[in-house]
């Protein structure tokens, strides 16, 4: 009886003391640090924390979880802002902030793979030797979440999950950080990675046009435009060829003639002949004559180290999820990954026409999970009971009204300052280097702003930051970006 009394009380006493599980709407936690960076020693502030999404009538609706890294002892007049996001959508801002351009980064091999114990390291590569930069999470990614009302309801989900609702609530929450921060004296950078090429293509137009924030550079690390993926058209199909090869290189799939060659040597050939021949042969279709069919087979087989039979089995468009099943089929029977084809899989058979799982995907989680969950609690200092969403619940998403490339160009019209670095690997199967290439084409059909953007490729795939001789020059490309998109006390004219 008195075991059960003792019951009672302990469960009564953890009842009055036991509290919802619920992120704060608006907190921060400030923390001081020390880095060497890029062979300098220096101090920064982190601010990790919430910051409110507003309706129109004032009340907060949803709060976005941040974190936010100023250098120490600087002017921040004059001293870069840049604002981090990463995909998806429904994509924690996750993968930058502590692989890329952050100041710590996962603790893994120099290529990339998971080293146990999972954590952290000081990253010496980080841009913050010159530039302040927030990584922000959406709604439903990281901590961020949609506020109830008063009577428990939530907001209309439409308000946040679709490619215009995003940029426009994202755009209104940058105004009162930048505000907050007192920072609208500072040069403006936004970096978007995956989808966050789209978000940051929209975000552009968006910050001038509705906020009157003028940047001074966007930031696409392998972009993704589903302006292109959606077409349907022989065009994407063309486009994969170069990766095609890339990946084949690497795996040593390629013909002797072109495997004893560099990537590079090699890659600007066969741009050449995605685009002036086998683009020309696909939109004939089925009316293509045989005899040109076959020589397109053999010409895509010697690029992409598949076989001729595979070609022309699948009518000449080879998918992508077909080359990641069968490139090393007849070899070691593995799949090579979709967002980095350097890592390698096993299905459960070795037949089939697409592969089971993503090998990088399950690898990259290795790392990231406990790292970015130990790094927010120990290293920054906010705790909460709320899970951290590396990918959040965002569907269904609203992909109509896709106007982000034309909406990239009118803000470059607007601001003569506005410039464009493109980013991409190689090895990336998901958002292709070739694809971002033609992207950087398209956005401006007059050629007018040509010299304003700025393309480099590096031998990893979707982050290829993960590996250290990227995470190098990656960062180093963009610390020269900041260099020469500075206005340098120039007025902003067209000449």
């Amino acid at each position: 009886m008195k075991h059960i009394v003792s019951t009672i009380f302990l469960f009564s006493t953890l009842s009055l003391f036991a509290q919802k599980r619920e992120i704060p709407v608006d907190t921060m936690v400030v923390t001081q640090h020390e880095s060497t960076i890029n062979n300098t020693k220096i101090s920064y502030t982190a601010t990790t924390g919430t910051q409110p999404v507003w309706d129109d009538k004032g009340q907060p609706i949803a709060t976005l979880y941040y974190t936010y890294y100023e250098r120490n002892n600087v002017k921040k007049s004059k001293r870069p802002l840049v604002f981090s996001f990463n995909g998806g959508p429904g994509s924690a801002s996750v993968w930058m902030h502590i692989a890329y351009t952050g100041p710590k980064v996962l603790n893994i091999d120099d290529e990339g793979y998971p080293v146990q114990p999972y954590g952290v390291k000081d990253n010496p590569n980080s841009i913050l030797d010159v530039a302040d930069i927030v990584y922000v999470n959406p709604v439903n990614t990281g901590y961020s979440r949609m506020l109830p009302d008063k009577e428990g309801k939530l907001p209309n989900r439409d308000l946040f999950f679709g490619i215009n609702a995003d940029i426009k609530y994202l755009a209104e929450w940058m105004n009162t950080f930048v505000s907050r921060k007192s920072r609208w004296e500072s040069p403006k950078y936004i970096i978007g990675e995956s989808y966050g090429g789209t978000r940051v293509m929209g975000l552009a137009n968006e910050l001038q046009n509705s906020q009157w924030m003028y940047l001074n550079g966007v930031i696409l690390v392998s972009p993704a435009d589903y302006k292109l993926y959606n077409t349907g058209q022989p065009v994407y199909s063309a486009l994969n060829l170069p990766y095609f090869t890339a990946t084949a290189w690497y795996h040593n799939r390629l013909p002797a003639t072109l495997q004893q060659k560099d990537l590079t040597e090699i890659l600007p050939e066969v741009e050449n002949y995605a685009i002036n021949s086998f683009m020309p042969a696909l939109a004939k279709g089925g009316f293509i004559s045989e005899t040109e069919k076959q020589n397109i087979a053999q010409k895509v087989a010697y690029y992409s180290g598949l076989s001729e039979k595979d070609i022309l089995q699948n009518n000449l468009e080879v998918s992508n999820s077909f080359f990641w099943k069968a490139l090393l089929r007849e070899q070691s029977g593995q799949t090579v990954g979709r967002l980095d084809s350097r890592y390698l899989g096993f299905d459960k058979t070795v037949a089939g026409s697409h592969p089971d799982y993503n090998a990088e995907i399950t690898s990259w989680s290795h790392s990231f999970t406990p790292a970015i969950n130990y790094y927010i609690r120990e290293h920054l200092n906010f705790k909460t009971d709320i899970k951290y969403n590396m990918f959040g619940n965002v569907h269904p998403w609203d992909d109509s009204k896709n106007n982000v490339r034309d909406q990239l160009r009118q803000a470059m019209a607007q601001n003569p300052y506005l410039k464009v670095l493109i980013q991409s690997g190689y090895y990336d199967g998901a958002t292709t280097y070739f694809g971002a290439k033609y992207t950087m084409w398209q956005i401006d059909p007059s050629g007018t702003f040509k010299d304003r953007f700025t393309f480099k490729g590096y031998r990893g795939g979707h982050m290829m930051y993960l590996r250290n001789d990227d995470l190098i020059s990656a960062n180093n490309d963009i610390r020269e970006f900041l260099k020469q998109s500075a206005s340098n006390g120039k007025a902003a004219k067209y000449e």
